[in-house]
């Protein structure tokens, strides 16, 4: 089996997991492949919900030099986590829901810069990439308590600011996360807690643009009930649409902005995206 295929399948059955992960891994495989056009067409399907996956793709189409790209992006994810760690003070309690590695670049960029701040974190169900996140913020030291998904209520009642991911964020300025993301959000919104989606700007989806809807993601029903009853049906939607009302801000390499300034200044940035 080529790198190609195998990069397919690893993304497809969630060895590979995070947005920014997934991009990273289809670069190198379309680097290494000796059919650029094969790999692009093969890798882009490898999962639905994941601008981020075609945008890199179709960069790479049009200018190449893949090398070149994967040096960038983990240049803007440093700089995402320098402007997101001015959100983060002293004292502080932030909650954030599932693993979202800008998020955690955020949070490990104020533990650098000697902030003293409590992390709250929901398990996420039914992968539990929660854990992923409590675990890496244990190790670099930073205090974090694992909330289940049905206590986020307490955890923001008491939390200063909410930063979750983004799997994709469309033209109206909604942006697409976790399931769970949403009502958590209206949640935060509750407690004026402010609510912040910190990504990489090339998760925007520029087809939605067109009128083409982002396609929401289901994952296998069987990684959430392994044998049900009959006459059982499961809901195994892995994300949903988050209005831009409640969210107060998108942090990017850009800069933070409200969902639909965002939208504009990823046009202003990159055209390449539109063609």
């Amino acid at each position: 089996m080529n790198v190609v295929d195998k990069t397919f399948r690893k993304i497809r059955s969630y060895k590979i997991l995070g947005a920014e992960k997934i991009a990273e891994a289809a670069i190198v495989a379309w680097n290494k492949a000796e059919d650029k056009r094969y790999a692009e067409e093969k890798l882009s399907k490898a999962r639905p919900t994941e601008p981020m996956l075609r945008n890199v793709l179709k960069y790479l189409s049009v200018y190449g030099n893949a090398k070149e790209l994967l040096v960038n992006l983990k240049l803007d994810i440093k700089k995402i986590a320098k402007i997101g760690a001015k959100k983060i003070r002293d004292g502080m309690i932030v909650f954030t829901h599932c693993h979202s590695s800008t998020v955690e670049s955020i949070l490990k960029e104020a533990k650098r810069e000697g902030k003293k701040f409590e992390v709250y974190v929901t398990e996420t169900r039914p992968l539990y990439q929660g854990r992923t996140t409590a675990k890496n913020l244990a190790k670099a030291r930073i205090p974090v308590t694992l909330f289940i998904d049905s206590a986020a209520r307490l955890a923001l009642k008491k939390a200063d600011i909410m930063l979750i991911g983004a799997d994709a964020i469309t033209s109206e300025g909604i942006v697409i996360n976790k399931i769970g993301s949403e009502l958590f959000a209206n949640i935060a919104n509750k407690y004026e807690v402010p609510v912040y989606s910190c990504t990489h700007s090339w998760k925007f989806d520029a087809g939605t643009v067109f009128g083409f809807e982002e396609k929401i993601e289901k994952l296998m029903k069987r990684k959430i009930w392994t044998k049900p009853p009959r006459r059982v049906k499961i809901n195994s939607y892995a994300f949903e649409r988050i209005k831009p009302d409640v969210i107060s801000g998108i942090i990017s390499e850009l800069g933070i902005y409200k969902p639909e300034v965002f939208v504009e200044e990823v046009k202003k940035n990159y055209e390449w995206m539109f063609k």
